[in-house]
């Protein structure tokens, strides 16, 4: 299987890609990104631009249920605003569908999500957890749910696929299945060939954003680093923006 390098991998002609890495519930900094990338496109005027979040907007963080709004808003004011779904997105809606208190929702940040909300979520005993979860999805608006259904997994421009977590390797990009791309590690991390398009992801946290061959990691772990990085393509122009606040301990 032929593959692109990133050194070659170049933009459609007069479209500028920012790709935003996972959100977690921090309102405050996709904001501020957000209000970054406006200045640029202001100042240098792309024929035209697409900002692509890669997924994990809720948990951990804390305003999921901010991130969400601000989200809706931003695709209902103009669809070059792309969202796609991640693991802990999906999680979030099982957990509504099903309250696991094992699951990802519960195990992994989803107290957090919750209280933005407005609800405690009790995981000590099943009293707790069923009426606590009842109280969520009564809080959860439904324009909240209709919008996290509605996410792809995947979207792609010029030589650059956009995912959350990455691709099965050797597989064709349309039949990637949609697990892979929201939950696959080891066996993308660490393929050494490349693919049919550069993949840019997340899910991964890091320290500093990866940048290499075959795929580009903009996930710099914002609920403990307080850094939201992102990955930006202009033809064959690449470079990493981030935006960042102090952080006193891990949330």
């Amino acid at each position: 299987m032929t593959g692109v390098h990133f050194l070659d991998a170049r933009g459609p002609e007069g479209m500028r890609i920012y790709a935003i890495g996972d959100t977690h519930g921090h309102l405050e900094l996709l904001a501020e990104m957000h209000a970054r990338i406006a200045q640029e496109i202001i100042r240098d005027r792309p024929a035209d631009w697409r900002i692509i979040h890669l997924g994990d907007l809720v948990d951990r963080g804390p305003d999921s249920r901010g991130v969400i709004e601000f989200l809706i808003a931003a695709t209902a004011r103009d669809s070059r605003n792309i969202v796609l779904t991640g693991n802990h997105d999906v999680g979030f809606l099982d957990f509504l569908a099903n309250p696991d208190p094992e699951g990802l929702f519960a195990r992994f940040g989803g107290v957090e999500t919750a209280s933005s909300y407005g609800v405690s979520l009790g995981l000590d005993n099943v009293t707790s957890l069923q009426a606590s979860h009842a109280q969520l999805v009564r809080s959860v608006p439904e324009s909240h749910v209709r919008f996290l259904r509605g996410l792809p997994y995947s979207a792609s421009f010029g030589d650059f696929f956009f995912c959350h977590a990455g691709v099965r390797p050797e597989v064709p990009l349309e039949r990637q299945d949609p697990q892979d791309l929201i939950w696959i590690r080891k066996e993308f991390l660490n393929y050494p060939g490349l693919h049919p398009k550069v993949v840019i992801h997340g899910h991964t946290p890091q320290a500093e954003p990866e940048v290499m061959a075959n795929r580009v990691n903009v996930d710099t772990g914002v609920y403990y680093s307080g850094a939201l990085s992102a990955f930006v393509i202009d033809g064959a122009d690449k470079r990493l923006i981030s935006v960042a606040r102090p952080v006193s301990g891990r949330q």
